[in-house]
């Protein structure tokens, strides 16, 4: 017979840490690539990603 696990459930502050803030839109953003070219756009975009949640959003300069 093989080996039991036991699972831990993980606590609601566990579950959704750092989330809260993401959710009010106080997002941590980085950069992820910047100054690349968008072909239908005909601009330079950088592109940033949340730290927490990993959201991305564009911005064309």
């Amino acid at each position: 017979m093989g080996d039991i696990l036991v699972f831990k459930k993980k606590t609601p502050s566990e579950k959704h840490k750092g989330k809260s803030l993401c959710r009010s839109g106080f997002h941590k953003w980085q950069v992820l690539t910047e100054k690349n070219f968008d072909v239908k756009q005909g601009k330079l975009v950088t592109v940033y990603q949340c730290k927490r949640c990993s959201k991305q959003k564009v911005v064309a300069l």
